[in-house]
């Protein structure tokens, strides 16, 4: 089952248990919601969307809102600031479509920047889940707060959900070995990247409030690699807080900040990204310097401090 069919399983079981839940969509996703008292459609008016949820959390309900990436987290943003946010009200926003998940669809419907979008309001939590079952327990969660919540569903999924909360480490490397943070769906291919290194790698599903304290930990080194699926260097400026009374390199991965204007299917772009596990490995020898010295992938992100 896709992260998706299960949030939509998710959603239709939480209106019928719990009496606080409200669901709005706008347009997507209607035809596989059941028909219930406090299930909304709105049509395609996502800033609407956004200002129904907040009016539904202001008279006591938990909202759930859903529709693309873009459509959810670009397109309302003055809304989320503001009708959330300023009014200090909670919500559940669960998006479709990730990075590049619907690039059949074009550009209209690829959103690489809704995490650092969001990031820079005040007092959201932020879930990647990598598998459907993380995606259950990030939205169980969520309901049982009233906070203003970011759920990043994608088609990509890993082959099994990571057990544990914040950052996880995978793989122990031995002192002096980098540290390869994966985030959500990436880890797959990191895990295959990395395979014959010696290297710790960690998994993190919960980006924001970003696990500080666990990454410092977790680093024998002074080297850093976060691998996301999302714009690249979106939590560079978490690692540098977390590191800034320690000397540290910092690589990047993500998705480039360019204009790519091409449609095709979402491994294709994944590939385009250098975010499968070649171009993931590709980039971390050039980072340890492992092969001869050249032109770093475009989607390649490098800081040092």
């Amino acid at each position: 089952m896709t992260m998706r069919a299960r949030f939509y399983r998710l959603a239709a079981e939480a209106l019928e248990l719990e009496p606080r839940v409200a669901v709005v969509f706008a347009e997507i996703g209607v035809s596989e919601m059941p028909k219930h008292p406090r299930f909304y459609n709105v049509g395609i008016r996502e800033q609407l969307m956004v200002g129904v949820a907040a009016g539904l959390a202001l008279e006591g309900y938990r909202p759930v809102v859903h529709t693309y990436a873009p459509f959810l987290v670009e397109r309302p943003y003055e809304q989320i600031k503001l009708d959330l946010g300023h009014q200090d009200v909670g919500a559940v926003l669960v998006s479709t479509g990730a990075s590049y998940d619907s690039a059949y669809s074009g550009r209209t419907h690829q959103a690489p920047e809704d995490v650092g979008v969001l990031s820079a309001l005040p007092g959201w939590t932020i879930h990647v889940p990598g598998h459907p079952d993380e995606l259950e327990t990030a939205f169980a969660r969520a309901l049982a707060t009233d906070d203003r919540v970011y759920i990043r569903m994608s088609d990509e999924s890993n082959h099994a959900p990571v057990r544990g909360d914040g950052l996880v480490v995978l793989r122990d490397g031995s002192d002096g070995a980098p540290l390869v943070v994966a985030v959500g769906p990436t880890l797959g291919d990191t895990l295959v990247a990395t395979a014959d290194l010696d290297a710790t790698v960690a998994y993190l599903a919960m980006v924001r409030p970003f696990p500080r304290e666990s990454l410092r930990a977790a680093l024998r080194s002074t080297d850093v690699v976060l691998v996301e699926p999302y714009l690249a260097g979106t939590s560079a400026a978490e690692v540098s807080a977390a590191l800034s009374d320690r000397p540290h390199r910092l690589l990047s991965l993500g998705v480039r900040n360019e204009e790519f204007r091409h449609y095709g299917k979402p491994a294709e772009h994944r590939t385009a990204h250098g975010l499968d596990a070649a171009g993931i490995r590709a980039s971390l020898e050039r980072f340890l310097g492992r092969v001869p010295p050249g032109r770093a992938p475009v989607s390649d992100t490098v800081a040092m401090s």
